[in-house]
């Protein structure tokens, strides 16, 4: 069977993980009726895994590069949602600390396969 190259990528695959967690908060908004919040938090999840998977396409390291720069601050947009959820007591403390590691080292390993990236080009 063949795959797509993001689809041997432990940073692609630990990042759709993590978009399956930040849907449960986006339930969690969407029973309280915030629906917009609950969709902005899906689609920041989303863009995560999403520009990972898309700059792999690339054909340079340096396009490749920028599309991990998107997916690096769709994490911090990630984390900001988050501090309104529990501003706005969607989610617990609990759930904030129990995700923002996560967030953290997923931003660190992105970060550093782009260094590894701009090295080469």
């Amino acid at each position: 069977m063949e795959y797509f190259r993001f689809e041997k990528m432990d940073i692609w695959k630990d990042a759709v993980d993590l978009s399956d967690k930040l849907f449960d908060y986006s339930d969690k908004a969407e029973e309280k009726r915030f629906y917009k919040f609950a969709e902005q938090l899906r689609a920041a999840g989303m863009s995560i895994s999403n520009n990972i998977a898309e700059g792999s396409g690339s054909f340079s390291d340096k396009e490749f590069s920028s599309f991990l720069n998107i997916s690096r601050r769709s994490v911090f947009e990630c984390a900001n949602i988050l501090h309104i959820f529990l501003r706005r007591k969607i989610i617990s403390p609990e759930d904030k600390n129990q995700i923002y590691p996560e967030l953290i080292s997923l931003s660190k390993r992105i970060t550093n396969f782009r260094k590894v990236l701009n090295k080469k080009s």
